[in-house]
């Protein structure tokens, strides 16, 4: 089988997108196991051109960005019917294009353990109080 790679952006104007690379396992609550699409886990800032915070929940985790050994693709599977073989079974007249829709040059990588985002909860500071004085009859 055949499969056509093509690119619709352009030469050199393919989003630029990266991967988040994290160690460990990420789980969600019981109540979204059955809703996981479009699912927002954490917020991620850049610090600077390089250094990078994801926090999740109460855990705030910093990492790196880091350039990729070999860039990776992004493709997106069309499924295309040539109409002259629609008397055809459905496996041969289903023709498959692989549509490139980014291209990823970076991951960034989080391998230090979170740190918790929690603090003690702080005293208040009271003030002394000094006790009227008491008078003593002469």
């Amino acid at each position: 089988m055949q499969i056509q790679v093509k690119c619709t952006c352009g030469e050199g104007n393919c989003p630029e997108w990266a991967i988040v690379e994290l160690q460990g396992t990420v789980e969600a609550q019981p109540s979204f196991q059955n809703s996981l699409q479009n699912l927002q886990i954490g917020i991620l800032c850049r610090q600077s051109q390089e250094s990078h915070t994801f926090s999740v929940g109460y855990h705030e985790l910093t990492g790196t960005k880091v350039k990729l050994k070999k860039p990776m693709l992004v493709l997106k599977k069309i499924k295309l019917q040539n109409e002259e073989e629609i008397g055809e079974t459905e496996i041969n007249s289903l023709r498959v294009e692989l549509d490139v829709i980014g291209i990823i040059r970076h991951k960034i990588l989080f391998k230090t353990r979170p740190k918790a985002l929690i603090s003690k909860p702080q005293l208040a500071v009271k003030e002394k109080v000094t006790p009227p004085s008491s008078t003593v009859p002469n």
